[in-house]
């Protein structure tokens, strides 16, 4: 495991007693003076507390978006404390980075980051409560053992509950997590058991525990006026008139902060949030556009066709062979071009915030978002204070599918409650605004060919991929890897790209850059395979056969596995099965595979689709097979993660795309951004490839491989080829 995600001797773990009884344990991200022992839980940095009444608190560190974490990662712990799972409780922690390390949702990072880790912090726990006994009975720990909420003796002559030993286990030494032995994979028994999410009946019983629901005494609320045009300017605005409207309490400006990623705006301040809204009408703001009115959709769309007209790029980021003499020797030359549109998140809760500007200065918030140690970050910048200044408290999230890992809507109500101090604010967008004021999935254009040999095998892969210039940053959604697949299969290879410019914010959606290379490679690929004479899991094969996995590489999160053709054969051969792949579907059916690679996880999908009466597309069955490491942690939340990516990923392909029209967004809601619902949502049948791998995530890897699946069976069915999405309904009238 990376080191700076181990507990080690420089990852310190410390222990305190508790008020009342019993003992709290910490592992703080890096290395702090160890408590002191009659220190009370208030001024700990507890994963685990334990009550003289033998209830166990443990804290989630990650925000909660629906995925799971909140229940997922104190499972770990659970499991090698030895605690009964009904005696534990969950509870949020706030943003601490020196407290609980790294705190995020996105990237399908929580389960490599934490795998180790938390499971070290409860077996550090239960080594301090096996201590505390054998002091107490006067005998060697090794004569002690754990069942669930209890240490015992081998011998069956005495035991006690974590609560009674909990008071003394605070004062034994905390273990060096070097001579911490783990459980057994065999062992487990709350690792691997199906457990509903910890929140589930409080969602259910509609109480108030998301970031919207925030309510304080005192609180008012916001409304953010902002251009439709993207890079437009402020001009003028009527505050008067919106002062004037029933319940507005204020109206004022906001200037740009990009770097904080702050557009400049109005805010309007009212005693409720729908006649804060309405009085943005009031407003009558102008707007200098600039430059950026001339932008569409169809300029770029046009943009790219001129580029590969032109038959040069602006560079050549992954080159091997020689793709020139293997396109002119080849056979046989497939051409095709393939797109994809911007996409937004429009997660079921819009952005929001609430904040609180201290009168000593400080700033207190209430943020639903996937990254807060970054929104504390960026809201300290702005406001030229230290990140300690700023306490944010995480509050659960109604989705986020990658929007809320971007934090300009903090930064946003930290600038309105700086002009009203000692009064909390709450910012709600609308979905108006949810729609429009996005970090989109980036567009994309791709000019593709394939040459072939008189044996159907690729000898030359080539892709003109036209795309956006979005600088520097730390991660770039509009790129593609130059070991994009099948790069590392064949022999001569040519990737080169076109940037152009765009005001249109762009951010990660839920499995970034996969979720629409998977539809261009993957169907391409099926292009070829079909040339060959062959299908689209042959031709994988093929591929892959003989090749071994490669070795670990560094990644985000430090040094993981490398891409392992060995996996993509297992569950290739797994989803034919599931499929029974090769048999005939149905009548008016047809059968269609895609596979893809994405967040250290392998997938390979089987989709069964058939046309309406209106040349609708109409999924019956998709089958996934997924390796995901040695073990699924929680099968009920790994399940709810694959249907969802699934049907996510078909509203994408048959339904979803941003338009830019004058450099706006022409979607605006529901009406015209139409999200996936039941009666459109198939059959998901979904089976595990163990392999001898940690665990890794499950929010991700599963979305990608659909959506070829999809546009595959289509063609199968039809022979029409789907190139661009969504899918054009009326190829097949």
């Amino acid at each position: 495991m990376p080191e700076a995600i181990q507990l080690s001797r420089r990852l310190f773990l410390k222990s305190s007693a508790v008020a009342g009884g019993g003992f709290a344990l910490a592992a703080t991200f890096p290395m702090a003076a160890r408590a002191n022992a009659a220190a009370g839980p208030s001024e700990l940095t507890a994963f685990i507390t334990i009550n003289a009444d033998d209830t166990i608190t443990i804290v989630g560190k990650n925000p909660e978006i629906g995925q799971g974490i909140k229940t997922m990662l104190p499972m770990l712990i659970a499991e090698e404390l030895d605690a009964d799972w009904d005696s534990v409780s969950v509870e949020q922690a706030d943003t601490n980075a020196a407290k609980y390390g790294p705190q995020l949702a996105g990237g399908s990072f929580a389960t490599p980051m934490n795998w180790i880790p938390m499971r070290q912090a409860g077996a550090a726990a239960r080594a301090m409560l096996l201590a505390a006994a054998a002091q107490r009975w006067g005998v060697s720990a090794s004569s002690l053992a754990t069942e669930p909420g209890r240490v015992i003796e081998k011998s069956g002559k005495r035991s006690a509950s974590f609560g009674e030993l909990a008071a003394d286990a605070a004062l034994m030494d905390v273990p060096d997590p070097a001579t911490l032995q783990l459980k057994d994979q065999a062992d487990f028994r709350i690792i691997g058991r199906a457990i509903g999410g910890v929140d589930s009946p409080k969602v259910v019983r509609g109480e108030p525990i998301f970031g919207v629901d925030t309510q304080l005494p005192g609180m008012v609320y916001a409304a953010f006026e902002r251009s439709p045009v993207f890079g437009a300017s402020l001009v003028s605005a009527d505050l008067d008139a919106a002062k004037a409207q029933p319940g507005v309490i204020d109206a004022f400006t906001i200037d740009a902060a990009p770097e904080v990623e702050l557009t400049q705006g109005i805010a309007v301040i009212a005693d409720n949030w729908w006649l804060a809204n309405k009085a943005r009408a009031a407003l009558s703001p102008q707007w200098d556009n600039g430059e950026w009115a001339t932008h569409s959709s169809a300029g770029y769309a046009q943009a790219a066709q001129e580029a590969w007209a032109a038959g040069t790029s602006d560079e050549v980021f992954a080159e091997k062979g020689d793709t020139e003499t293997a396109f002119a020797e080849a056979d046989k030359v497939l051409e095709a071009e393939y797109s994809y549109p911007f996409l937004a998140h429009v997660a079921m809760e819009p952005m929001n915030c609430t904040a609180l500007m201290h009168e000593d200065g400080t700033m207190e918030m209430w943020a639903p978002s996937q990254t807060p140690q970054g929104g504390q970050a960026a809201v300290a910048g702005y406001l030229g204070l230290e990140p300690s200044q700023v306490t944010v408290h995480i509050t659960r999230m109604g989705g986020g599918f990658g929007r809320r890992l971007n934090n300009d809507y903090m930064v946003q109500v930290a600038a309105i409650a700086k002009r009203m101090p000692g009064t909390p604010v709450n910012l709600i967008w609308s979905r108006e605004d949810d729609v429009r004021s996005d970090f989109y999935r980036p567009a994309g254009w791709h000019k593709l060919r394939a040459a072939l040999n008189a044996d159907g095998k690729i000898t030359g892969w080539a892709d003109h991929f036209v795309t956006f210039d979005l600088g520097d940053g730390q991660f770039n959604p509009a790129v593609m890897p130059p070991d994009e697949f099948p790069a590392k299969f064949v022999d001569n290879l040519k990737f080169e790209q076109t940037k152009m410019s765009s005001a249109v914010p762009m951010g990660a959606l839920r499995a970034p850059t996969s979720n629409a290379l998977a539809f261009v490679m993957q169907s391409f690929l099926d292009e070829v395979a079909h040339a060959s004479g062959k299908d689209l899991p042959t031709l994988m094969l093929e591929l892959t056969d003989g090749v071994e996995a490669e070795p670990m590489t560094q990644g985000f999160i430090g040094p993981q596995p490398g891409f392992s053709a060995p996996r993509l054969q297992a569950v290739t051969r797994k989803v034919m099965q599931m499929a029974d792949w090769g048999a005939p579907a149905p009548a008016g059916r047809a059968k269609g595979f895609g596979f893809y690679y994405s967040h250290m996880g392998y997938f390979a999908e089987v989709v069964e689709a058939s046309l309406d009466d209106r040349g609708k597309p109409v999924v019956h069955n998709v089958w996934a097979a997924g390796d995901v490491g040695s073990q699924i942690i929680n099968p009920f939340g790994a399940l709810n993660q694959v249907e969802g990516s699934i049907i996510d990923g078909l509203g994408q392909a048959m339904q979803l795309a941003v338009e830019i029209e004058g450099g706006a967004v022409k979607q605006s809601n529901f009406h015209n951004y139409p999200l996936p619902r039941m009666p459109m949502t198939p059959q998901i049948h979904v089976e595990w490839v163990l392999s001898d791998n940690d665990p890794t995530g499950l929010g991700e890897p599963a979305l990608p491989p659909v959506i070829p699946a999809l546009t595959n069976a289509l063609f199968a069915l039809t022979g029409k080829r789907i190139r661009s999405l969504p899918i054009d309904t009326s190829l097949f009238v």
